[in-house]
């Protein structure tokens, strides 16, 4: 007996270590085709390094399209999305929000609240809260307006609240008012690349149809699937902008002249405040110490 305790001690001791280091990162977009482009490449090297992410479509993308709607379109767009999440071994939820019509209610946060906790978030995504489409601000209000509660036993009883509060960050965006974005954080994807584009590819009605029609390109999206995969890393390059270059040569160094995909993020004043050793403990992708 005593033996095998020691046995287990040995045996369980690194493998509890490695638990307790996994990172568990929710991000949430109004449709199911947000949080693959704003944050797709930092969701495949996560779950590359062995940690979990959960991408959240709070709305169910039914009105996303030129030719197809209602519950039909919410299928496909749900299946879209877990085929998406499959390639890159992460989980997609769909929320039943019907998509223009998002409103910040105080169910629809209870929502938010729930999930956050459950997934014992570190880290958690969203879009700021100033955007062109109703949508993308209202999911950007509602977690803002967890960021806080979720932390607060009292509220949404029916989920433990959160004994530490997750560190929340926007996505980037190119919006200047009521202030510009601030990138604190630029993670190169130059690694993951293509992994994000075999993710975008699987939101066919999105990357290859609605998009397309609604930009008036619709006739140049090529038919072969090689070829419109190849169009589609054309279309959504992840390039890096220059205004990104001081955040990402600050920790990137010379290594950073190299770079040519990335994804940037702000650091939102309602979470937990991290300090630059803990910006690399939940990015743990930057060279040196």
């Amino acid at each position: 007996m005593l033996r095998t305790a020691l046995l287990l001690l040995l045996v369980g001791a690194p493998l509890a270590a490695q638990e307790n280091s996994t990172l568990r990162v929710i991000a949430f977009g109004a449709h199911p085709d947000d949080c693959d482009e704003k944050a797709g490449g930092l969701a495949a090297k996560f779950a590359a390094a062995g940690h979990r992410v959960k991408f959240v479509s709070v709305t169910n993308g039914d009105a996303g399209h030129y030719a197809e709607g209602g519950g039909l379109l919410a299928m496909r767009r749900r299946a879209e999305a877990q085929e998406a999440g499959r390639r890159i071994g992460i989980e997609y939820e769909v929320l039943d929000h019907h998509d223009g019509e998002l409103l910040p209610t105080l169910d629809v946060r209870r929502e938010i609240i729930r999930l956050i906790r459950a997934w014992q978030a570190d880290i958690v995504l969203a879009p700021r809260p100033n955007d062109y489409h109703p949508d993308h601000r209202y999911t950007g209000v509602l977690v803002q307006d967890a960021s806080y509660m979720v932390t607060v036993p009292n509220l949404v009883t029916d989920t433990l609240a959160l004994k530490k509060n997750p560190v929340f960050l926007y996505y980037s965006d190119r919006f200047t008012r009521p202030q510009p974005f601030r990138p604190d954080i630029v993670v190169s994807i130059d690694d993951m690349f293509e992994k994000k584009i075999d993710m975008l590819d699987a939101h066919v009605s999105q990357m290859y149809e609605w998009l397309p029609w609604h930009e008036g390109i619709l006739g140049q999206v090529p038919t072969d699937p090689a070829a419109r995969k190849k169009w589609l890393a054309g279309e959504r390059p992840s390039r890096l902008r220059p205004e990104w270059k001081a955040a990402l040569e600050k920790r990137y160094g010379a290594e950073a002249a190299s770079v040519q995909h990335a994804e940037a993020f702000e650091i939102t004043e309602y979470g937990r405040q991290p300090d630059e050793a803990e910006i690399r403990r939940l990015f743990p992708f930057f060279p040196g110490k």
